[in-house]
């Protein structure tokens, strides 16, 4: 698949993203409209995980690693969760902390073990 399509794709899976979240909001699923943001936000990582698992099948050249593309998508799933959790209750700002650092983790584990291509 060529890297234009890839974007047109990333582009009409977004649209359907933020659809979904505004959606959710009158099933009382999300708590107010900054839970909106912020499902986007980890929908949105869900979607960089999907799309590296789809650049690693064909990979073009001078276009974005799935490496680089599974590491933006683990921090913005993190970064929406950690927003998520930190409005939840007063002791949710350690939770946050908590889930921000086990990605990092997640992140340092994988990058360890990448395996460099000639």
């Amino acid at each position: 698949m060529s890297e234009s399509r890839r974007q047109l794709l990333t582009i009409g899976v977004f649209f359907i993203i933020i659809v979904v979240a505004i959606l959710l909001y009158p099933a009382n699923v999300t708590h107010n409209w900054w839970s909106i943001l912020q499902l986007i936000l980890v929908l949105f990582g869900a979607w960089m995980l999907i799309l590296a698992g789809i650049r690693a099948m064909g990979p073009q050249k001078y276009e974005r690693s799935p490496y680089s593309t599974v590491q933006m998508g683990v921090l913005l799933m993190a970064l929406g969760g950690a927003w998520f959790l930190w409005g939840i209750n007063s002791m949710g700002w350690i939770y946050s902390i908590a889930l921000l650092l086990l990605a990092l983790g997640a992140i340092a584990i994988n990058s360890a073990m990448r395996r460099k291509t000639p």
